[in-house]
């Protein structure tokens, strides 16, 4: 039984819509120059395309290199060749709340991000389509940004974000970083410009040239990157906040040369899950997807005393040794009763090198500790800052490159004495 054929649009201009098609993927995220444009038209020229699996095959051979891009060459091959209503469906992906000419479901991995390629600044015609006399809607898509709207968007609030805005936001934290500075390790190591005398090395040398000490060797101290823990709060009333900041820990995950020897990332609501293994997929929708189907808690209730303590019993000695940096993000707002929070919180402090709490509430100007959970977690914190904006992320970098740096901590603990 052989394949149908695929439509092919008699206007000759399929050397154009492979070069559109390219331009989308490269938007989507794949790594993809002129050269390879052109092979792909030559490939296609070659194979020819009477049948549909052919031509799907041929153009994925042109253009994926890498395993984590076959996801995204997927959905944006099947938006923009196989779909006679694609655009219909790219506009219900990028507008949840308006149901699209598919059947409502889930978008899969990376077809989001497929829709926004095909979208963003898209004014040709729909391939496959036959002008049947009606007016035709134009959809333009401005990509331009200028500075004060990225200041504006910078400022912004996670939750008062509209869809488009949110996925502005995604990709500028993806850009962001968080370097670290290296922990001096008590090892030495041979260094010709060292500042201290390596009088075992001079001996060794001197041995192999029967005793004559021709030069005195030198070594130095070594360095060696801490690891990144975090433990994000996925509760309910966490959820807008936390899915930015899986977005950045992601980023910072996947960033070569970042500093950190290695990232390890648990969610918790009410209860403790372990999701780094999802993070070192390449591909950040599907890395979110792997990670939420995972952790059963999302958007439920708030156990921040248990959660601490089974990341203390299980996971402590496992990912907190080499001086490990510890980011909690939760607004500490726990309703549970059975476990001692301040004992967990001083237990965490204690493993780690430095612990950051990151809270979303500290973004009102009336903020006060308050609540139970707040006062019990503030004193075993080292730094205490807000969490509600790519600003913020933005100032965590430079928070954790201070070590003295407490962030709102002082002042709430003054206002906690004097409550």
């Amino acid at each position: 039984m052989t394949a149908d054929p695929i439509d092919i649009p008699e206007d000759g201009k399929l050397a154009d819509n492979i070069t559109h098609f390219a331009r989308a993927l490269r938007k989507a995220g794949l790594r993809i120059g002129p050269g390879r444009v052109i092979d792909a038209i030559r490939a296609v020229e070659a194979a020819g395309f009477s049948e549909r699996m052919d031509f799907y095959w041929v153009l994925h051979a042109s253009f994926v290199s890498r395993p984590e891009e076959r996801a995204v060459f997927h959905q944006v091959y099947r938006l923009y060749w196989r779909d006679p209503r694609y655009l219909e469906h790219m506009m219900s992906l990028m507008l949840p709340a308006v149901h699209g000419a598919q059947e409502d479901r889930a978008a899969a991995a990376a077809e989001k991000r497929a829709a926004e390629a095909l979208l963003d600044g898209a004014d040709r015609e729909i391939p496959g389509r036959e002008d049947d006399g009606e007016d035709e809607v134009e959809i333009e898509a401005d990509a331009t940004a200028t500075i004060s709207a990225e200041e504006r968007l910078k400022s912004l609030d996670f939750e008062q974000m509209s869809t488009a805005e949110i996925a502005e936001a995604k990709r500028m934290i993806a850009r962001l970083k968080l370097p670290v500075r290296p922990l001096a390790s008590r090892r030495m190591k041979a260094d010709a410009q060292g500042s201290v005398a390596d009088w075992r090395g001079t001996m060794r040398a001197a041995m192999r040239r029967g005793g004559e000490v021709a030069w005195l060797s030198r070594k130095s101290q070594r360095t060696r990157w801490p690891n990144l823990v975090v433990l994000c709060d996925i509760s309910g009333s966490m959820s807008h906040y936390s899915r930015m900041v899986l977005h950045f820990l992601h980023a910072v995950a996947n960033h070569k040369g970042a500093g950190w020897a290695r990232v390890h990332a648990f969610t918790f609501g009410t209860r403790l899950t372990n999701i780094t293994r999802h993070l070192k997929h390449r591909d950040v929708d599907a890395a979110l997807a792997a990670a939420g189907a995972e952790a059963q808690d999302w958007q439920g209730g708030t156990r921040i005393g248990a959660s601490l303590h089974a990341f203390n019993r299980d996971w402590s000695r496992r990912v907190m040794g080499q001086g490990a940096v510890v980011l909690l993000i939760t607004d500490g707002l726990d309703r549970d009763t059975g476990h001692d929070l301040g004992r967990e919180m001083e237990r965490l402090h204690l493993s780690a090198r430095r612990l950051i709490w990151i809270n979303p509430l500290l973004r009102w100007d009336g903020f006060m500790p308050k609540a139970r959970g707040i006062a019990a977690m503030l004193p075993h914190v080292d730094s205490f800052r807000a969490g509600h904006s790519i600003a913020s992320l933005e100032a965590l970098g430079d928070a954790i490159g201070r070590a003295r740096d407490a962030g709102e901590k002082d002042r709430l603990m003054r206002l906690l004495a004097d409550g």
